[in-house]
């Protein structure tokens, strides 16, 4: 009888053993796959980070008529990079007229102040388009030539890959483009001259706030 008992014994001894075997044996399992999950993500998500890496910037400057951009000194795209919209387009020499415009309408600080822009820039080509009369009396006109004005200031930074679409101005309306590649415009019926598309002769240029496109024609507030 008392054989038995110290079976039973032995074998309840054995029992709490085999119990932290078992439980570490599963513990060395858990930690074992959590590491190779662990990896097998890593793994997962490096090529995606891999390819954004490799992903190349928008390219620079588009447009024929960015050949005419001095290649050194004020007005160059060194110094452009460095110097906020509002105050760069009065080192341009194909941006007289507008940078007089923006200094009679008190924008100046308006677009130097402002983050993440785009500036549909009409060059004095654009200006001269309108007549000969034209210009004095927009000038003259000093809410008129707001509207106007801020009509050629985009929401965001747009590189030619996002410049096509529909963008918000911030005159409060909207500017459509068209094209694609290094050939932008915007429809004639929507410039002031309403003679022919507004095209972007020198396009992504980078300011310190924002981003130029030097078009031919002055553009058409909506309304």
């Amino acid at each position: 009888m008392k054989a038995p008992r110290r079976s039973r014994a032995a074998a309840l001894t054995a029992v709490p053993g085999l119990v932290l075997v078992l439980a570490l044996t599963a513990c060395g399992g858990s930690a074992g796959g959590d590491a190779a999950a662990s990896s097998a993500a890593t793994s997962a998500a490096d090529p995606a980070e891999t390819t954004a890496a490799a992903t190349p910037a928008a390219a620079g400057p588009i447009g024929a008529g960015c050949d005419v951009l001095p290649t050194e000194g004020p007005g160059s795209l060194a110094a452009l990079a460095s110097t906020p919209a509002g105050t760069a387009v009065n080192t341009n020499p194909q941006l007289t007229t507008l940078a007089q415009a923006v200094l009679a309408a008190n924008l100046v600080d308006v677009v130097n102040t402002r983050a993440d822009i785009t500036v549909l820039a009409p060059t004095n080509a654009a200006f001269d388009a309108l007549g000969p009369d034209a210009v004095p009396a927009l000038v003259a006109d000093v809410p008129r030539l707001t509207t106007v004005l801020t009509h050629h200031v985009l929401s965001g930074r747009l590189g030619p890959e996002e410049l096509a679409g529909e963008h918000r101005t911030l005159q409060g309306d909207t500017v459509t483009v068209t094209g694609s590649g290094g050939s932008f415009s915007v429809a004639a019926d929507r410039t002031l001259a309403a003679a022919a598309p507004a095209t972007v002769v020198c396009g992504n240029v980078p300011t310190a706030n924002a981003t130029v496109y030097f078009i031919d024609q002055v553009l058409a507030p909506a309304g």
